[in-house]
């Protein structure tokens, strides 16, 4: 049994397209999913997909954000993996089996997606959005291969259920909960056919919000975990230069590349400084609205 959970607010145009990348995948094994949401217009489309498929549940939640719904769910959860995804974005076909299939390792405790943009790659940002996402899959590809620690995406992951209790309420869930499983000597791998397709930030605001968050949400997994591995750091990006460098195909994309470069240092700078100024990371749903 498998237990899929979507944690969606306020999503009603894109909770469906969520739900069907699901449901009409011929998955190997019996599964629930769970549909977590706290708003009235989101609910109504879970409910009209619940009609059709006996599989699906809404499940209603306080709005307090992602990993409080999610501890709402964790002790209830009967499926042996859980598998974790997110309203505003859809997952490929066989995705589920792909990432069952990691787990017939009893020693794999939990393994990551593959998130890719679906922003056109013309514009500077959407160009950004498929560079970033590529770099990660890199990273993760050879971090996998050598069995060393990777953090999970968070659009689209999945852990062994009955080894965390409960989920920290002020730091990302999918950087704390790998820290946890590893601390276990749980190991952390990478489906890269698991793919998840997600929209990315149309306006450099929203850009600079999403991953200052991103970085700050990072900041107190020692809290948590004391000598953390990491993936995700100032000096691993700084390292990763030259596979930036070497990405782009055009001359506009080199020029766009020579603009993310500053940028991305810049968002260090700020969350480290926001963070020494204690404007932490909190878990409470916060829209970034050119991304729905």
């Amino acid at each position: 049994m498998i237990s899929i959970v979507i944690t969606t607010f306020n999503e009603p145009q894109t909770i469906g397209k969520a739900i069907e990348s699901i449901v009409k995948q011929k998955i190997k094994e019996s599964y629930e999913l769970l549909v977590v949401c706290p708003d009235k217009p989101t609910i109504k489309v879970i409910e009209s997909y619940a009609k059709k498929y006996p599989q699906v549940k809404h499940v209603m939640d306080d709005g307090k954000g992602k990993s409080y719904a999610i501890n709402l769910l964790l002790k209830e959860l009967i499926g042996r993996i859980i598998i974790l995804t997110d309203g505003d974005v859809y997952v490929s076909e066989n995705s589920i089996n792909h990432i069952i299939e990691v787990f017939k390792d009893e020693k794999v405790g939990c393994v990551s997606g593959r998130p890719v943009s679906i922003e056109d790659k013309n514009t500077m940002l959407g160009y950004w959005s498929h560079l970033l996402c590529d770099s990660a899959h890199y990273l993760r590809l050879e971090r996998n291969k050598k069995n060393d620690f990777l953090e999970c995406s968070g659009y689209f992951w999945a852990f062994r259920n009955n080894i965390i209790e409960s989920f920290p309420l002020d730091v990302a869930e999918d950087s704390v909960i790998p820290c946890m499983f590893w601390k276990k000597r749980y190991k952390i791998k990478y489906s890269p056919n698991s793919i998840v397709y997600v929209s990315y930030p149309k306006n450099f605001q929203d850009f600079i919000k999403q991953k200052k968050r991103t970085i700050k949400s990072h900041e107190k997994i020692h809290k948590y975990i004391e000598k953390r591995p990491k993936m995700k750091t100032f000096s691993s990006e700084s390292l990763g230069i030259w596979y930036v460098l070497l990405y782009p195909s055009t001359i506009k994309e080199f020029f766009y590349t020579l603009i993310v470069i500053p940028v991305r240092a810049y968002l260090w700078f700020i969350a480290y400084k926001e963070y020494i100024l204690k404007k932490e990371y909190n878990d409470a749903w916060e829209r970034v609205e050119s991304t729905k």
